[in-house]
């Protein structure tokens, strides 16, 4: 206990997850689940060429095949769209001229799967090609070429920042380090494809989407926008997800195509996505080339950061704006850095869209300075374990530019993962083939960037009591599997004194729960958990308030337990908690909370400064050893340690899954995980047998421990824990190769045959 932190009776314990019941019994309703009367389905033709002008297309053959009953194209919808709406490039189908390989160019609705994509064979295209642009370091050099007119030299956003003076401070430093660090091009692969199913009520104007997201309430502006139907008459339901990872932020040409075939026809349309086209959709991982330099004081000690960024965004605007400076946010912790300089840019590419993914920014920023600190520790000749200690970031500390760590338990984690996985005894000293790495990291915990551009709550939570329904708590924000909906229902039922599977939920429907920001950057727990207790306890105290007439005290000496309210110096003096309920609404009806939250807003005033501060930081140190076989080039990962700093724990189970999943995916990136792009603008691998990610038979033995941890700014001491420790994961094994063969690996996915050339074997 850190003396701050209190007793509970629902926080801190692992219980199974609400929707875990409905899932392993085959109950749970998926979008593609989902059949309303009279529905039909949908398919969208996608592009056969990289980047050309469409010059015709042809759709009578489609529309005379029978069972079809309506064909579109991008005339259909010209509006452009973007997550954010910042520069607004993506349309529901291609307008005038493709971007990538896979992009929707027509859309067929028929009264069956089979029917439709038959008739999209029957769509004639016409095309002009335009020169090709894969690599973003040649496509920014472009500017006879613009993938859109509006973007000189295809560049999408750039931007700058310094703090203190880095040149100087390399001029003096005792040892700078450097090096080009190049990340993958890596796709989401959640499990559910996105899938859309779409009712317009012609009678009434309104649209119901049913789809697979995870920002529900931006989504509905996106769609009011793209189709020009007001807000107030979109619906957006989210049933079930199946994963998400960042990926499903975003409104898809499904959602907006399935809308306005159904508002075209009256009835309700359903599209699908199979594999290929979720590899088209994409919004995966932005590749970065990175070029990086860092000055180092003889004791180890950063002076200084010099780092360069080049983004490949792929054909559309997508998250590029948040990628860009949250990339140069995430350079500043968690170690302490005097004076930094961040030069960044993301650029158009003739590929399927970059967007968010799990750890946004963050895996790129520390495959390349995590790896920069070990080869200063060797330079230096101090362990790699000691360098990252010295410069560990601790509660109070603040960034140049002007970024506050409220709480911070990192040096715990560095220290706990050295001790258990044994760091300085094997470090250096393995035999050769064999070798252990490190590598920490943190992320945020809901940033102060608000998506909507107002200056309304990031997160609202209304609760509603009555006995006819019990305790209903409606929340805005999105569960895609990670285990919100659990924990939020925890908190709430720690308020109220009640078992969490006594809280009702109402969540993922935008015309019965109220606005939330969205689930993304890790704010559902700590942004949407301090709204659930804010409305909790305004519940509970009109609650008191009532019980306390009854038993004749005072309500501040009233206390909620065991679904009880008593008296805390006289404990036989108790009303149940649902006749206190009945007391309340004999005399005031049915009882309300209301609360919200919006996080601190950034200080300082620099370029960028909206996106990357936030109200709290989670922190991850981890430690790989490897095995490397000398003659195939094989990497094992021997074992793994992890060590989080994710504040109190809501329900350490569900955190426990949260850091081994962001393992799994950490060592996707690191070993196995790349989307191959031929030289016609495709990806050859757009599907799971060829795009490799880890299975059961990849995973290492895991040894994860959350450190005692409790932050006091936050709604039952909580931070992040689901994205921080993807970020760590990639150096850490690089590092550990390192270790093994003394080959420093600047590139991923580390393959064997990258493994075999760099020994000189092939």
């Amino acid at each position: 206990m850190t003396g701050q932190e209190k007793k509970f009776s629902m926080v801190g314990k692992s219980v199974p997850r609400v929707d875990a019941a409905a899932k392993v019994r085959g109950k749970a309703q998926f979008t593609d689940d989902m059949v309303l009367p009279g529905m039909v389905y949908a398919k969208i033709k996608p592009s056969t060429m990289a980047h050309g002008h469409i010059k015709r297309i042809n759709t009578g053959k489609a529309l005379a095949l029978p069972g079809v009953l309506a064909v579109i194209t991008g005339k259909d919808s010209p509006t452009p769209y973007s997550v954010n709406n910042h520069l607004p490039t993506e349309c529901p189908l291609a307008v005038k001229k493709v971007c990538y390989y896979g992009e929707g160019i027509a859309a067929v609705a028929a009264v069956d799967e089979e029917t439709a994509e038959e008739a999209l064979d029957l769509i004639d295209v016409d095309y002009e090609p335009l020169p090709l642009l894969l690599d973003p370091l040649v496509s920014m050099g472009q500017d006879d070429v613009r993938i859109h007119d509006f973007a000189p030299e295809n560049i999408n956003v750039s931007g700058y920042q310094h703090f203190g003076n880095v040149d100087d401070a390399l001029k003096h430093s005792d040892t700078v380090v450097e090096g080009t660090y190049t990340s993958s091009y890596v796709q989401n692969a959640f499990l559910e494809p996105q899938s859309a199913l779409a009712d317009f009520n012609p009678e009434t104007g309104k649209l119901t989407l049913y789809t697979c997201i995870q920002l529900p309430h931006y989504t509905q502006g996106t769609v009011s926008r793209a189709l020009g139907i007001p807000q107030e008459k979109i619906r957006i339901v989210v049933p079930y997800v199946g994963g998400g990872f960042g990926g499903k932020t975003e409104a898809t040409p499904a959602s907006l195509v399935a809308s306005i075939l159904s508002r075209k026809l009256g009835r309700p349309v359903k599209i699908t996505y199979d594999r290929m086209e979720v590899f088209f959709q994409n919004k995966g991982r932005h590749p970065a080339v990175m070029k990086v330099k860092m000055g180092f004081e003889k004791d180890g000690k950063i002076t200084s950061l010099d780092f360069d960024t080049t983004l490949d965004g792929g054909a559309h605007s997508s998250w590029g704006l948040v990628v860009l400076w949250f990339t140069a946010a995430l350079t500043q912790l968690p170690y302490k850095i005097p004076n930094v300089r961040f030069n960044g840019r993301r650029v158009y590419t003739n590929k399927p869209t970059c967007g968010a993914q799990r750890g946004l920014a963050g895996v790129q920023v520390r495959i390349a300075i995590e790896s920069l600190l070990d080869e200063a520790a060797n330079k230096l000749g101090i362990s790699p374990y000691e360098m990252r200690y010295i410069n560990a970031v601790e509660t109070g500390y603040q960034t140049k530019s002007v970024i506050s760590v409220g709480h911070s338990e990192y040096k715990k984690c560095l220290q706990s993962v050295a001790e258990r996985c044994g760091f300085l005894e094997k470090y250096g000293k393995l035999p050769f083939g064999r070798g252990i790495g490190m590598a920490g990291g943190h992320y945020s915990s809901g940033g102060a960037y608000l998506l909507y551009r107002s200056y309304r709550p990031h997160s609202t939570a209304n609760i509603r009591i009555d006995t006819e329904a019990g305790v209903t708590l409606f929340v805005g924000a999105t569960d895609v599997g990670q285990g919100a909906n659990t924990v939020l229902a925890q908190m709430a039922a720690e308020v109220l004194g009640l078992d969490y599977r006594e809280i009702n939920l109402i969540c993922q429907d935008t015309l019965l729960a109220p606005m939330d920001n969205g689930t993304y950057d890790s704010r559902v727990t700590h942004g949407c958990g301090h709204a659930v207790k804010n409305a909790a306890m305004e519940a509970r105290r009109k609650l008191l308030a009532a019980a306390a007439l009854d038993l004749a005290l005072r309500p501040e000496h009233l206390e909620c337990a065991g679904s009880q309210i008593y008296s805390i110096y006289d404990p036989k003096k108790r009303i149940p908690f649902f006749e206190a309920v009945g007391k309340y609404q004999n005399s005031w009806g049915t009882l309300f909370g209301v609360g919200e939250y919006t996080p601190p807003q950034p200080q300082g005033n620099y370029q960028g400064k909206l996106i990357g501060p936030s109200p709290a930081f989670g922190f991850s140190a981890q430690a790989a050893e490897v095995d490397v076989d000398l003659e195939t080039g094989q990497i094992r990962i021997v074992k793994y340690w992890e060590a989080g700093d994710c504040g109190q724990p809501i329900n350490p189970m569900a955190v426990e899954g949260q850091v081994e999943g962001a393992i799994s995916m950490g060592i996707g990136q690191a070993l196995y995980e790349e989307m191959i792009v031929g030289k016609d603008g495709r990806i050859v691998n757009a599907n799971f047998h060829d795009y490799k990610i880890p299975t059961a038979m990849d995973m290492p033995e895991m040894d994860t421990q959350t450190v005692e941890s409790y932050d006091p700014n936050s709604a039952f001491g909580n931070k992040e824990t689901g994205e921080g420790p993807t970020c760590c994961v990639a150096p850490a094994i690089l590092n550990a190769l390192y270790d093994a063969i003394g080959i420093r690996f600047t590139e991923t996915p580390i393959t064997p045959e990258k493994v075999l050339k760099a020994l000189g074997k092939i």
